[in-house]
């Protein structure tokens, strides 16, 4: 059975502001990011525990073509997907996130 995906409001904030930012950079650029993050909770849903735990019980899924990282985390067999962050940012902003 496939686990049910819970995006928290930062997260989809996250995703949002990362879309808009690729679409300026280049048109249709966005929608790859969309399709990319897609793919990669795809992968999650299928093997929720595959991915390494970085910080206490959150994961981080690495995209493959865009620098950003997943965070999501297990609870009761459901996937919350914390934070969609750039491998640049500070992470002491996505751990804050409850």
């Amino acid at each position: 059975m496939t686990p049910a995906i819970t995006v928290r409001p930062e997260a989809a904030s996250d995703i949002d502001e990362a879309y808009r930012w690729y679409e300026r950079a280049r048109g249709g650029l966005g929608a790859e990011f969309l399709a990319a993050v897609r793919s990669a909770l795809d992968l999650v849903c299928e093997r929720p525990e595959q991915f390494p735990v970085v910080y206490r019980n959150t994961r981080r899924m690495l995209l493959r073509r865009f620098p950003y990282s997943l965070f999501y985390r297990i609870e009761s067999g459901a996937i919350l997907l914390v934070a969609v962050f750039h491998g640049k940012r500070d992470p002491r902003v996505w751990r804050a996130r409850r």
